[in-house]
């Protein structure tokens, strides 16, 4: 930690970017942080700026390095950072299908739910709802009245006795 404490700054300090590549492979410092499943060096980078969905040359971003290792305050970390967890590496795989692929279950299991829980956000923010899914009326939201049926405009008003008996003449 000494050297984070006096070599790091001055490295700043100095113009060596936090997300400049550290290696011809394009793996930054925070990929190798997040790759070693060291939590603290890898806050301290995204604390200081470091991409958390900066791609290195196989199109691993830190989330899939962390997965890779099955460091799952690594993935929390990333996951509160932002990171986004439906980046595919060059093969096609997120950083879930890493996690299974490798035998990290609690890493495979945690990603997953933090993928249906932002799932869920999303069709909450955009007024998807289940019901739109399975093709089912869905009903208008409180305060809103619905303008229109199915045949033409929809009369709400309770219709008297009197009016009924003049339409049957």
């Amino acid at each position: 930690m000494l050297l984070l404490g006096c070599g790091a700054g001055a490295l700043l300090q100095a113009g060596c970017g936090v997300n400049a590549p550290a290696d011809t492979s394009g793996q930054s410092p925070a990929h190798l942080a997040a790759r070693g499943g060291q939590a603290s060096l890898l806050l301290w980078q995204l604390r200081t700026g470091a991409d958390s969905n900066q791609q290195d040359c196989l199109g691993e971003a830190l989330i899939h390095k962390a997965a890779k290792v099955g460091s799952l305050e690594c993935l929390a970390l990333l996951v509160a950072s932002h990171a986004r967890i439906d980046l595919c590496n060059n093969d096609g795989q997120t950083a879930e299908d890493i996690a299974l692929a490798a035998g990290f279950l609690e890493c495979a299991k945690f990603l997953t739910t933090i993928k249906h829980t932002r799932n869920m956000k999303l069709r909450e923010q955009s007024g998807y709802s289940f019901s739109d899914n399975c093709r089912l009326p869905r009903e208008a939201p409180a305060g809103q009245k619905r303008e229109s049926g199915i045949n033409g405009p929809i009369n709400r008003k309770r219709r008297r006795l009197n009016d009924l008996v003049s339409d049957c003449n």
